[in-house]
């Protein structure tokens, strides 16, 4: 049986200072017990980092809205957490336990003033999905319309400051923040931001059309229309258009020239969004992507979109043409334009640069086809992420980028799932090269 929703500011508050409290206390423990150090005490610490990590994530899970949203971007950066924080956070990744149904209905004629039974046709009870911020149903306008039905959760929108602040001090007293206080405080500006703009669902509404306009001339691209009558700031209503979630794309259905026509287009949508549009769907995890057999691609959840400073995207072209053509010094120069290196430090050894860029590069190295499925590159990446302590004074979080750096990773993931088999070095180079106009 579903528990009863936090949804009061007051009860959420209490909810996240006691999880505060209890992580306080488990760092001071542990601080105390470093003082009589033994051979395990790394073991010790990293035990006592999971169940500090599992205690933050179940708590996020229950309270979804702005927090778990944290939990999430956190799971998927390096810079931000210990790993044990990280490993605990990608449940929240996965499906959210859903909330009850009568909560749901009661948010929806809150908002579009008339009864379900006026509204639709049918609402299902059983959710579509169910996420961090709003849960989704499926259902049928009184004109025979298939749409679903975007609910936000009652309480989160306004208690989405208050959410952070909690749950930045519980990282703070557990010393889980690995960064310092300039950095962490770009951070969380950078996500109350986009945070603010997912709450809003009038925006994800805009959002859709600027996508659906974008992506126009490409009819291998499907975005789902927002129906205006049933849609307020937290309810958001749209057409049904369904697909395979990548769990579901089999070779009985898909063959391999598919999976890779379908792997082409995923790389020409991350590629057209940051290098010509400048604007990027800035949530790209599994869920919001569906695939058919014929090559279409599906597009959900606008939520969280990044408009980018051009001089931005001119730095991370300027990067990527630097460590493409081993040019460290340039590269290092760059990486201080992108904010993600401290300018008042001295240049970094190029072995270093050149150590990532090996692992990195290689799907544009050759012009034979790269095999994503096999591919290892995020092992290859864990296994250097060591090497970043003897450089923490030289490097900083990219906050203006940190949402490329989401979006790629997420499409690296996708790649991989599908088990996409190409050659994209060069559909790089024309995206690289400084077209005017």
């Amino acid at each position: 049986m579903a528990k009863k929703p936090v949804t009061s500011r007051s009860g959420r508050f209490f909810k996240l200072a006691g999880m505060t409290a209890s992580v306080a206390g488990q760092y001071a423990g542990q601080r105390a017990r470093r003082m009589f150090r033994t051979e395990n005490d790394e073991g010790a610490q990293s035990e006592s980092y999971t169940r500090m990590a599992d205690q933050i994530a179940d708590t996020l899970g229950e309270l979804k809205g702005a927090v778990m949203k944290v939990g999430q971007i956190a799971s998927q950066t390096q810079d931000f957490l210990p790993k044990e924080f990280s490993d605990a956070l990608e449940k929240l990744q996965k499906e959210a336990p859903p909330m009850p149904f009568e909560v749901i209905v009661e948010q929806i004629e809150s908002e579009l003033g008339k009864p379900v039974s006026e509204l639709f046709e049918y609402l299902q009870e059983t959710p579509y999905a169910a996420a961090s911020i709003g849960q989704v149903h499926r259902a049928r306008l009184q004109d025979g319309t298939d749409v679903i039905v975007k609910v936000q959760y009652p309480g989160v929108d306004e208690s989405c400051d208050s959410d952070l602040k909690q749950l930045r001090l519980a990282l703070k007293l557990g010393g889980l923040l690995k960064m310092p206080k300039e950095s962490v405080d770009r951070l969380f500006a950078e996500i109350r931001e986009r945070l603010k703009e997912e709450l809003d669902y009038e925006n994800e509404a805009r959002n859709i059309e600027l996508f659906r306009k974008f992506h126009e001339n490409q009819p291998w691209v499907l975005i789902p229309s927002v129906a205006e009558s049933h849609s307020t700031r937290r309810v958001l209503t749209m057409e049904l258009v369904e697909g395979d979630h990548v769990s579901k794309v089999s070779s009985d259905r898909y063959d391999q020239d598919t999976i890779n026509l379908i792997g082409h287009r995923i790389f020409t949508l991350m590629a057209d969004q940051l290098f010509r549009f400048q604007c990027i769907h800035g949530d790209p995890h599994a869920g919001n992507f569906a695939y058919r057999p014929d090559g279409t691609i599906i597009m959900y959840d606008f939520g969280c979109v990044k408009k980018l400073k051009p001089e931005i995207v001119e730095a991370y072209r300027n990067a990527l043409v630097a460590a493409l053509n081993e040019d460290y010094e340039a590269l290092d120069s760059y990486l201080i334009d992108l904010g993600a290196r401290v300018g008042s430090q001295p240049a970094v050894d190029e072995a270093y640069y050149a150590m990532w860029r090996d692992i990195l590069v290689v799907p544009f190295e050759h012009d034979e086809p790269y095999d994503f499925g096999e591919s290892e590159i995020h092992k290859r990446v864990a296994a250097k992420t060591s090497t970043v302590f003897k450089y923490l004074d030289f490097f900083k979080p990219p906050v203006e980028s940190i949402f490329i750096d989401r979006m790629i990773a997420g499409h690296y993931w996708m790649l991989k799932r599908l088990g996409v088999q190409a050659a994209f070095r060069t559909e790089l180079q024309k995206y690289l090269q400084k077209a005017s106009g």
